[in-house]
Protein backbone atom coordinates (compact mmCIF):
# COMPACT_ATOMS: atom_id res chain seq x y z
CA UNK A 1 0.00 0.00 0.00
CA UNK A 2 1.30 3.90 -0.63
CA UNK A 3 1.89 6.35 2.03
CA UNK A 4 0.82 9.81 2.16
CA UNK A 5 3.59 11.92 1.28
CA UNK A 6 4.81 15.41 1.86
CA UNK A 7 7.24 16.92 -0.24
CA UNK A 8 8.59 20.40 1.04
CA UNK A 9 10.67 22.34 -1.28
CA UNK A 10 11.67 26.12 -1.19
CA UNK A 11 10.70 26.71 -4.83
CA UNK A 12 8.38 24.35 -7.18
CA UNK A 13 10.49 21.89 -9.13
CA UNK A 14 12.77 21.06 -6.48
CA UNK A 15 11.03 18.11 -5.22
CA UNK A 16 9.44 17.05 -8.67
CA UNK A 17 12.73 16.81 -9.44
CA UNK A 18 14.26 15.67 -6.27
CA UNK A 19 11.53 13.34 -4.91
CA UNK A 20 9.08 12.96 -8.18
CA UNK A 21 10.18 9.51 -8.42
CA UNK A 22 9.43 8.51 -5.09
CA UNK A 23 5.97 10.18 -5.49
CA UNK A 24 5.19 8.64 -9.13
CA UNK A 25 6.28 4.81 -7.28
CA UNK A 26 4.33 6.28 -4.58
CA UNK A 27 1.26 6.94 -6.89
CA UNK A 28 0.99 3.65 -8.61
CA UNK A 29 1.37 1.87 -5.23
CA UNK A 30 -2.07 3.48 -3.85
CA UNK A 31 -0.55 6.15 -2.32
CA UNK A 32 -1.13 10.05 -1.87
CA UNK A 33 1.23 12.58 -2.86
CA UNK A 34 1.63 16.41 -1.75
CA UNK A 35 4.23 19.00 -2.57
CA UNK A 36 4.43 22.28 -0.88
CA UNK A 37 6.74 24.99 -2.36
CA UNK A 38 7.90 27.57 0.36
CA UNK A 39 8.32 29.94 -2.58
CA UNK A 40 7.37 29.74 -6.61
CA UNK A 41 10.36 29.78 -7.56
CA UNK A 42 9.36 32.94 -9.82
CA UNK A 43 13.01 34.65 -10.28
CA UNK A 44 13.69 32.36 -13.03
CA UNK A 45 11.78 33.69 -15.23
CA UNK A 46 12.59 33.61 -19.02
CA UNK A 47 13.08 36.45 -21.18
CA UNK A 48 9.21 36.48 -22.27
CA UNK A 49 7.63 36.58 -19.13
CA UNK A 50 7.76 38.67 -15.69
CA UNK A 51 8.28 37.50 -12.99
CA UNK A 52 4.87 37.85 -11.75
CA UNK A 53 4.01 35.99 -15.36
CA UNK A 54 6.56 32.97 -14.58
CA UNK A 55 5.02 32.68 -10.82
CA UNK A 56 1.63 32.28 -12.53
CA UNK A 57 3.14 29.35 -14.66
CA UNK A 58 5.28 28.02 -12.02
CA UNK A 59 1.89 27.42 -10.19
CA UNK A 60 0.08 25.80 -13.13
CA UNK A 61 3.08 23.79 -12.89
CA UNK A 62 2.91 22.62 -10.17
CA UNK A 63 -0.85 21.51 -10.14
CA UNK A 64 0.22 20.11 -13.90
CA UNK A 65 2.67 17.87 -11.83
CA UNK A 66 0.35 16.69 -9.24
CA UNK A 67 -2.10 16.00 -11.38
CA UNK A 68 -0.59 12.97 -12.42
CA UNK A 69 0.48 11.85 -9.29
CA UNK A 70 -2.74 11.51 -7.34
CA UNK A 71 -1.65 14.70 -5.44
CA UNK A 72 -1.96 18.19 -4.45
CA UNK A 73 0.10 21.07 -5.29
CA UNK A 74 0.47 23.61 -2.62
CA UNK A 75 2.47 27.11 -2.79
CA UNK A 76 3.34 29.81 0.07
CA UNK A 77 3.14 33.92 -0.53
CA UNK A 78 6.87 34.01 -0.27
CA UNK A 79 8.83 35.95 -2.70
CA UNK A 80 11.77 33.80 -4.36
CA UNK A 81 15.13 34.57 -2.78
CA UNK A 82 13.22 36.25 0.36
CA UNK A 83 12.19 33.13 2.25
CA UNK A 84 12.19 34.05 5.80
CA UNK A 85 13.20 31.47 8.64
CA UNK A 86 10.83 32.44 11.03
CA UNK A 87 7.90 31.96 13.13
CA UNK A 88 5.21 32.61 10.84
CA UNK A 89 6.39 30.22 8.29
CA UNK A 90 6.96 27.79 10.93
CA UNK A 91 3.93 27.69 11.75
CA UNK A 92 2.18 27.86 8.42
CA UNK A 93 4.15 24.74 7.70
CA UNK A 94 2.86 23.20 11.21
CA UNK A 95 -0.53 23.62 10.42
CA UNK A 96 -0.29 21.98 6.64
CA UNK A 97 1.77 18.90 8.59
CA UNK A 98 -1.17 18.53 10.92
CA UNK A 99 -3.85 18.62 8.07
CA UNK A 100 -2.37 16.45 5.75
CA UNK A 101 -0.87 13.82 8.32
CA UNK A 102 1.94 13.05 6.10
CA UNK A 103 3.43 9.87 6.67
CA UNK A 104 6.89 10.84 5.52
CA UNK A 105 7.93 14.21 4.97
CA UNK A 106 11.13 14.87 2.22
CA UNK A 107 12.91 18.15 2.22
CA UNK A 108 16.37 20.15 1.32
CA UNK A 109 19.75 18.90 2.70
CA UNK A 110 21.47 22.29 4.13
CA UNK A 111 22.84 24.19 1.66
CA UNK A 112 25.61 27.25 1.04
CA UNK A 113 24.81 27.82 -2.49
CA UNK A 114 21.39 28.47 -1.92
CA UNK A 115 19.61 30.77 0.77
CA UNK A 116 15.32 29.21 0.42
CA UNK A 117 17.28 25.75 0.03
CA UNK A 118 19.03 26.50 3.51
CA UNK A 119 15.88 28.16 4.87
CA UNK A 120 13.61 25.34 3.85
CA UNK A 121 16.09 22.80 5.74
CA UNK A 122 15.39 24.67 8.94
CA UNK A 123 12.16 25.76 8.67
CA UNK A 124 10.72 21.91 7.87
CA UNK A 125 12.71 20.59 11.13
CA UNK A 126 10.96 23.15 13.64
CA UNK A 127 7.63 22.87 12.03
CA UNK A 128 7.93 18.56 12.13
CA UNK A 129 8.24 19.43 16.03
CA UNK A 130 5.73 22.29 16.23
CA UNK A 131 3.26 19.61 14.51
CA UNK A 132 4.24 16.72 17.01
CA UNK A 133 4.77 18.61 20.14
CA UNK A 134 2.65 21.73 20.24
CA UNK A 135 0.24 21.66 17.67
CA UNK A 136 -1.57 23.26 15.13
CA UNK A 137 -3.71 26.38 16.34
CA UNK A 138 -6.81 23.84 17.07
CA UNK A 139 -4.18 21.58 19.25
CA UNK A 140 -4.41 19.04 16.82
CA UNK A 141 -0.66 17.34 17.03
CA UNK A 142 0.62 14.81 14.06
CA UNK A 143 4.24 13.46 13.86
CA UNK A 144 5.70 12.56 10.86
CA UNK A 145 9.60 11.61 9.86
CA UNK A 146 11.76 13.84 7.59
CA UNK A 147 14.09 12.97 5.04
CA UNK A 148 16.35 14.94 2.97
CA UNK A 149 16.38 14.69 -0.53
CA UNK A 150 19.35 14.96 -3.12
CA UNK A 151 20.34 17.89 -4.75
CA UNK A 152 23.12 19.38 -6.89
CA UNK A 153 22.86 23.04 -5.05
CA UNK A 154 22.78 21.44 -1.54
CA UNK A 155 26.10 20.85 0.33
CA UNK A 156 28.43 18.22 -0.78
CA UNK A 157 28.73 16.48 2.53
CA UNK A 158 25.40 15.62 1.30
CA UNK A 159 25.75 11.30 2.57
CA UNK A 160 23.18 8.85 -0.22
CA UNK A 161 22.36 6.70 3.20
CA UNK A 162 18.76 5.48 1.76
CA UNK A 163 18.11 3.97 -1.91
CA UNK A 164 14.60 4.04 -2.49
CA UNK A 165 13.62 2.16 -5.77
CA UNK A 166 11.92 3.95 -8.16
CA UNK A 167 11.44 1.78 -10.81
CA UNK A 168 7.89 1.72 -10.91
CA UNK A 169 7.42 4.98 -11.42
CA UNK A 170 10.06 6.13 -13.60
CA UNK A 171 8.85 6.27 -16.78
CA UNK A 172 5.81 8.26 -14.95
CA UNK A 173 7.99 10.57 -13.65
CA UNK A 174 10.11 11.60 -16.85
CA UNK A 175 6.81 12.23 -18.54
CA UNK A 176 5.42 14.73 -15.41
CA UNK A 177 8.82 16.56 -15.57
CA UNK A 178 8.13 17.83 -18.92
CA UNK A 179 5.55 20.18 -17.13
CA UNK A 180 8.14 21.83 -15.96
CA UNK A 181 9.29 24.42 -18.27
CA UNK A 182 12.86 25.08 -16.68
CA UNK A 183 13.66 21.72 -16.10
CA UNK A 184 13.26 21.08 -20.09
CA UNK A 185 14.68 24.92 -21.44
CA UNK A 186 17.02 25.62 -18.56
CA UNK A 187 20.97 27.16 -20.79
CA UNK A 188 22.06 27.29 -17.02
CA UNK A 189 21.54 23.75 -16.13
CA UNK A 190 20.50 20.10 -18.01
CA UNK A 191 18.35 18.99 -14.96
CA UNK A 192 16.56 16.85 -16.86
CA UNK A 193 19.09 14.93 -17.87
CA UNK A 194 21.45 14.84 -14.84
CA UNK A 195 18.47 13.86 -12.53
CA UNK A 196 17.15 11.60 -14.54
CA UNK A 197 21.48 9.98 -15.27
CA UNK A 198 21.55 10.03 -11.14
CA UNK A 199 18.72 7.89 -10.91
CA UNK A 200 20.12 5.33 -13.12
CA UNK A 201 23.45 5.44 -11.52
CA UNK A 202 22.03 5.29 -7.87
CA UNK A 203 19.73 2.31 -9.20
CA UNK A 204 22.89 0.68 -10.39
CA UNK A 205 24.51 0.96 -7.05
CA UNK A 206 21.51 -0.42 -4.99
CA UNK A 207 20.79 -3.03 -7.58
CA UNK A 208 17.60 -1.78 -8.82
CA UNK A 209 16.45 -0.07 -12.07
CA UNK A 210 16.22 3.44 -11.01
CA UNK A 211 16.51 4.84 -7.25
CA UNK A 212 16.61 8.26 -5.57
CA UNK A 213 18.64 8.85 -2.66
CA UNK A 214 17.87 10.41 0.93
CA UNK A 215 19.82 11.46 3.50
CA UNK A 216 18.83 11.58 7.58
CA UNK A 217 20.72 12.82 10.41
CA UNK A 218 24.04 11.04 11.85
CA UNK A 219 22.32 10.78 15.31
CA UNK A 220 19.37 8.64 13.52
CA UNK A 221 22.37 6.51 11.84
CA UNK A 222 22.11 4.30 14.71
CA UNK A 223 20.91 0.62 13.72
CA UNK A 224 20.51 -1.51 16.14
CA UNK A 225 20.89 -5.70 15.92
CA UNK A 226 21.15 -8.67 18.18
CA UNK A 227 23.72 -10.30 15.73
CA UNK A 228 25.49 -9.71 12.44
Amino acid sequence: MGKTILAIGGHIGDMELTAGGVMATNYLEGGKNITLALTAGERGNPPHLSVAEYREQKINEAKAFMNMMNGEALVLKYSDGELPNNEEVRREVAEIIVKYKPDVIVTHWHSKMHKDHNATHYIVQDAQFIAGVVGDSNGKKHYAPVYFCENWEDDNDFDPYISVDISKGFELWKEALHTQWFVMNSKDFKYFDYYTSLAKCRGALAKKDYAECFNIHDYKKKIVKESL
